[in-house]
């Protein structure tokens, strides 16, 4: 009885100083800050459909940009965005992809906007249009926290001793966020409203 309470405590201490709970607390972290960047994208997806039918209300011959917003939220809808897609480099560059066409999509429909000073106007549209930009804004916080955590994540698993437990344990580096012009694609779409809007023509 006595040596296996001394063979376990010798287990405990052999992982515990290979490194063996710190990569399974940062993977923990990990997790934790990549459901937080699908719970700010869902939010920012289940804002799409009011907003598309408020512009379409002032604007509805943009069709192409309405379409192309409409198709962006179609195609991050077609990916299974798990907690486990972080696992997963193929998938995880399909989901950064759809992202990025969402962003570029919303961009351009905001831009279309500045050209209906009616829709400008619209109480609606400033509302929607502010619930963007504050979610635009927390997806940029909730990516520099994964991005974060997976750095560190990745800086144990190759780091020795805690490298050797990561191979035991078959526990692998984690995708993050890159793309070609990634100070381009994080910037949230700009809403300004500081200037007065022209008034309402009846």
């Amino acid at each position: 009885m006595k040596l296996r309470m001394l063979l376990a405590l010798a287990m405990m201490m052999l992982l515990s100083s290979c490194g063996y709970n710190d990569l399974q607390r940062q993977d923990e972290g990990v997790t934790s800050a990549w459901s937080e960047v699908l719970n700010q994208y869902q939010r920012r997806a289940d804002l799409v459909p009011n907003l598309v039918e408020t512009v379409k209300g002032y604007a509805a011959h943009e069709a192409d940009v309405l379409t192309a917003v409409t198709n962006a939220r179609a195609s991050i809808g077609g990916i299974k965005a798990t907690p486990e897609l972080v696992n997963d480099p193929k998938a995880f560059a399909q989901f950064q992809e759809a992202q990025a066409g969402m962003t570029s999509a919303l961009s351009r429909l905001l831009v279309v906007s500045e050209n209906y000073p009616q829709l400008k106007a619209d109480r609606s549209f400033q509302d929607l249009a502010a619930q963007l930009e504050g979610t635009e804004n927390r997806i940029t916080v909730a990516r520099n926290r994964y991005i974060e955590a997976v750095q560190i994540y990745n800086t144990t698993i190759r780091s020795f001793p805690s490298n050797l437990t990561a191979k035991y344990f078959d526990m692998k580096t984690k995708p993050n966020f890159s793309v070609e012009n990634e100070k381009a694609i994080s910037a949230p779409p700009k809403v300004d409203f500081s200037k007065p809007a022209p008034p309402v023509q009846q």
